[in-house]
């Protein structure tokens, strides 16, 4: 192996714990690269970092490069780092050639000899720097202006992966395996728990809402959360909003009566009905000023001061005044509170869920409940520590919650 090119990379953390080696050394078999164990030192306690040195083959400079490029979100780093290699942008909304995509996980630049952290981690983006101030941020694809300077290649990199230590852990339970089976009360504890630490810490919990929240009567329970401070910030779109609004104003969602959970006569119309009433008062917050809307989700966000998103699709009725039709400026509004959050709920919608989980730190706490196990499983693998998955009815887990919460 001697003739092929080699790079000496080191990793230090919780490797056995965390499984971090046999996935490195998994990537580097996978795109048929080599390597070899140079040191490998335990940690002697199970609070004690381990520490690894190893030597990776390609067959080529350009394979080896890929072979770096897939093992550095492991939090894999050259023994002799060097400045990360930057690129101007050459036209707005446009990356250099071989932009570095980011990851959700605290990322670190190299810039003069100096490790820079990189602001708002946040997934598919790419990380422009500024030597001058020796800052370096995340930014989408959308907000590239031509002369910025953005990190190329994977040189000059450091990921700070998520571990799984020996310590006990605050959230142990919440393991991101997914089944029907488990016990839903111990998890609403759980969940319970972590609200109120993400309460304590002063940080945000999301909640992404579809409009199952009303259909099964789970309004209530979610506005009890808002109003006692446990969530801090609503996403939803067209769909929930118009149908607790229908629900407050009819006593119908999508033309059933919620008491009997039976059809009303003309119910198929009431949700265009309640759009248009709105639409007529000038908005959300207009229709609650002027006692148009006196109860409901919508009407306890506006009169809590609670901030929401509502992001519009191409499907959408009317839309409601607040719904963002412009899908970029809604990811933006959204972005704001991302970055701030400390826990989401994810709550029975899939695209807006997968839509958020994209923007949110790896470290947010993220508790996706659904009916339906395939949505809970595709939003419980963002990441393997860090996530929950509730296949549950919605409206028996939010009541639950909030009783558990006792408010």
């Amino acid at each position: 192996m001697a003739h092929k090119p080699y790079e000496d990379v080191e990793i230090e953390g919780h490797l056995i714990d965390s499984l971090m080696m046999p996935q490195i050394m998994d990537n580097i078999m996978d795109l048929d690269g080599e390597f070899e164990v140079l040191s490998f030192v335990v940690g002697r306690s199970k609070t004690d970092p381990s520490h690894a040195v190893m030597r990776i083959f390609g067959r080529d400079a350009s394979h080896l490069d890929e072979l770096l490029t897939a093992v550095t979100e492991h939090g894999v780093v050259a023994v002799k780092p060097q400045d990360a290699v930057l690129e101007a942008a050459d036209m707005d909304g446009v990356f250099p050639e071989r932009f570095y995509s980011t990851t959700n996980l605290e990322t670190f630049v190299r810039v003069g000899a100096e490790w820079v952290r990189v602001l708002h981690p946040e997934m598919d983006c790419g990380i422009r720097v500024d030597v001058t101030a020796r800052t370096a941020e995340t930014v989408t694809m959308a907000d590239v202006r031509a002369g910025e300077l953005y990190v190329t290649g994977h040189k000059g990199i450091r990921v700070l992966p998520l571990e799984r230590s020996r310590e006990s852990q605050p959230f142990e339970f919440m393991a991101s395996a997914v089944s029907s089976e488990k016990p839903k009360a111990q998890i609403v504890r759980e969940v319970a728990k972590l609200l109120r630490h993400v309460k304590e810490e002063g940080k945000l919990t999301i909640a992404v809402v579809g409009p199952a929240v009303v259909h099964t009567g789970a309004a209530p329970s979610l506005a009890r959360l808002i109003e006692a401070g446990y969530v801090g910030a609503v996403f939803g779109g067209n769909a929930v909003a118009t149908h607790d609004i229908e629900s407050n104003l009819f006593g119908t969602s999508l033309g059933i009566d919620l008491k009997q959970g039976t059809p009303v006569a003309g119910g198929h119309e009431h949700h265009l009905r309640a759009i248009n009433t709105v639409r007529r008062c000038g908005g959300i917050a207009a229709a609650v000023e002027q006692g148009v809307l006196k109860g409901g989700l919508m009407h306890t966000l506006v009169t809590t001061g609670t901030p929401f998103v509502l992001a519009g699709s191409i499907r959408d009725d009317g839309p409601l005044p607040e719904v963002i039709t412009d899908v970029v400026q809604a990811q933006k509004a959204m972005r704001e509170y991302a970055q701030r959050a400390g826990a989401c709920l994810m709550l029975s919608t899939m695209l807006h869920s997968i839509a958020v989980g994209n923007m949110l730190p790896a470290a947010v706490r993220t508790v996706c409940a659904d009916i339906n196990p395939a949505v809970v499983t595709k939003l419980a693998d963002r990441g393997s520590f860090q996530a929950i998955g509730i296949v549950t009815d919605v409206g028996l887990f939010l009541e639950q919650l909030a009783n558990e919460l006792r408010c």
